[in-house]
């Protein structure tokens, strides 16, 4: 059984509220759980204490039992110093495309004409 440290939602419509629980994996978002471990209010302030209440040592336990944080669950864990998530980063994403380098060199090219134009008068 594949267990997972997760968000599960409640709260109204445009009002989230989540309970960080520990489940199986194959169970839905909001259905079974095995233990709630804590709540995530993101409505409120960064630097609410209320914002995140969480049993660090239940989460502790639970990982060395197996279970494996959520992304985002990994991210309330590392804000909280219980565990060390790398960060993502993908620069190559955020390249622009072969089309777009070629434009921009044209325009690079073109403004660097246009610069020594003047100067050569």
């Amino acid at each position: 059984m594949s267990l997972k440290i997760r968000l599960s939602r409640g709260g109204a419509k445009k009002r989230p509220f989540y309970r960080v629980v520990v489940a199986d994996a194959r169970m839905p978002r909001d259905g079974r759980f095995i233990e709630k471990i804590g709540t995530f209010d993101p409505l409120k302030a960064k630097d609410d204490a209320s914002r995140l209440v969480l049993d660090v040592e239940k989460a502790k336990a639970w990982m060395a039992k197996g279970a494996q944080p959520t992304d985002r669950v990994a991210r309330l864990l590392d804000t909280l110093g219980a565990m060390k998530r790398d960060t993502r980063n993908n620069p190559e994403k955020a390249q622009p495309k072969k089309k777009a380098q070629e434009r921009a060199a044209a325009a690079a090219a073109a403004a660097a004409a246009a610069a020594e134009a003047p100067a050569a008068e």
